[in-house]
């Protein structure tokens, strides 16, 4: 069995080394930029990138799907680190979120996205890339309140990000308005046909053409145009590792004293739903992306994921998911195997233990430009005026979404639009159960799958809008439950219709006269 398991990744090494390059340099920029926004540490996001990757990867049952930092949970993240008010107490609730997902998994609970309307869970996208936008504009152009360098400028309510927003146009770098610029219209020509169909430019990601560009942008203007240079605090800022036996000096302890803190745990239940969620819809995406139609068991990337964050918390890193971007940059690349997502990670590994001085080189600006361009993916206006074709069952919640989680806070609007959601499930439901239709002085009543007392009011209607002399047929045989209260209600019906001079006949249904 082993022999046969390693000569089926054997076999398909010429497919996934050539992969995994791709998706180590799609995934850099995005493991850099997915902490910035997060207001963590930089070099958070590259742990959780090389655990997704050279440990995650092994323990899922996904062959596609790559793990890492993602961008769906940079609000729950930069929310935590300011509510408990440092990034060690984040660590702890990462490592007890990354228990829970696993005992999620132990339990058989891979099915808890079916439970959660689409409309909702795209609502929560797109309010999170509006949010990536409105946190990401300041570094695009190069404003810092407190020239710190990192992320500290940025404000966790609405109203804080806007008036930031604002204030950010005031104090324009016009070095990181040119980079931001021009790495975005890179990153959207590269998404153009022409790109994809040259074998050579399409084997390139995007978003490393950006980099690569914001680097050069500034190591020239740095000799020959000073004053359009990007100054030091706007770079990357990660702390030199020498080496592999270095790599592990720089890991983050979680602070072990909050263990008491009530909101280590309403964030760690918060990070392991929503990183759940996340994960699942990943995982049916990339499912349905599989060349092979490999079908990945759910409740097993349950815990491997759980494992995955249990680690990351103790290592120092961001919450990690399956991430769709890179599960889908690793199927274009011809990836067949969990060798890809293995390699994309050692990859990452090794950049980080011996370049860490190139990646200081990169402007804060490419990576904001990146993750301008995740947020607009995630909240583009097609996504708008799709949900609005499909009615306001589906507008509603979405639009309701969007807005409480960007009035409140991500779990908050989750639950109204959850609420929001169900209401109009429940809607559907209760007017599809009962059906009338008439020809004439005919009519037909159908009892359709369950039949509960809340349509009791509705079933009522029904019968008084039969008229005299009327004919009706009363038939269960579609339904799988009646209760009690519409058995009764028919059994009335029938008695008073005798007197109102109208025919019924009921048809399979136990209990009706």
């Amino acid at each position: 069995m082993i022999r046969k398991h390693v000569d089926y990744y054997v076999g398909h090494l010429k497919n996934d080394i050539p992969a995994g390059i791709v998706v180590f340099l799609v995934a850099l920029p995005l493991c850099l930029g997915i902490a910035l926004a997060s207001g963590a540490p930089l070099f958070s996001g590259l742990i959780t990138g090389i655990v997704g990757g050279v440990i995650v990867s092994w323990a899922s049952g996904s062959q596609l799907s790559v793990s890492g930092p993602a961008a769906g949970l940079t609000v729950i993240v930069l929310t935590a680190i300011e509510t408990l008010g440092s990034f060690d107490k984040f660590l702890l609730a990462v490592t007890l979120a990354g228990l829970i997902q696993f005992a999620l998994g132990v339990l058989r609970a891979g099915l808890i996205g079916a439970y959660f309307p689409t409309s909702v869970i795209k609502g929560m996208l797109s309010a999170i890339g509006i949010i990536l936008i409105m946190k990401q504009l300041p570094h695009a152009i190069g404003y810092d309140a407190e020239l710190e360098g990192d992320e500290t400028y940025m404000p966790l309510d609405a109203e804080g990000t806007v008036l930031d927003l604002f204030r950010s146009f005031g104090q324009i770098s016009v070095g990181a308005v040119i980079v931001s610029v021009v790495a975005i219209a890179i990153m959207l020509a590269w998404e153009t046909a022409p790109f994809k169909r040259n074998r050579l430019l399409s084997l390139v990601p995007g978003p490393l053409v950006a980099v690569v560009w914001g680097i050069a942008y500034n190591l020239i203007t740095a000799r020959y145009f000073p004053g359009l240079q990007i100054v030091h605090e706007h770079l990357v800022q990660l702390s030199e590792v020498a080496g592999l036996a270095d790599f592990i000096n720089h890991f983050t302890p979680p602070d072990f004293s909050a263990i008491w803190n009530p909101d280590v745990y309403v964030i760690a239940v918060t990070l392991a739903i929503v990183a759940s969620l996340e994960t699942l819809l990943s995982l049916e995406a990339v499912d349905k992306l599989d060349p092979l139609k490999r079908v990945a068991p759910t409740n097993r990337e349950l815990c491997a994921q759980g494992f995955g964050n249990f680690l990351c918390g103790l290592m120092g890193g961001l919450p990690m998911t399956a991430v769709i971007v890179r599960s889908a940059a690793n199927v274009n690349a011809g990836g067949r195997t969990k060798v890809a997502a293995f390699v994309h990670g050692v990859l990452l590994l090794l950049s980080v233990s011996f370049l860490t001085w190139g990646l200081n080189l990169i402007p804060l600006a490419t990576l904001a430009a990146v993750l301008l361009l995740t947020g607009y993916k995630l909240a583009k206006p097609a996504l708008f005026v799709e949900m609005y074709r499909k009615g306001l069952n589906q507008l509603l919640p979405f639009v309701i979404t969007i807005a409480a989680i960007l009035i409140s806070d991500l779990l908050k609007g989750i639950a109204i639009g959850m609420v929001v959601g169900l209401f109009f499930v429940i809607r559907a439901n209760f007017h599809a159960a009962i059906t009338l239709t008439r020809d004439g002085k005919n009519y037909l009543l159908r009892l359709q799958k369950d039949v509960s007392f809340l349509n009791k009011a509705l079933l009522r209607r029904h019968f008084d809008s039969i008229d005299e002399g009327g004919n009706l047929i009363i038939d269960g045989s579609r339904a799988r439950f009646v209760d009690q209260d519409i058995l009764e209600a028919i059994n009335d019906f029938v008695a008073a219709s005798r007197d109102n001079g109208i025919s019924v006949e009921v048809r399979n249904l136990a209990g009706g006269a």
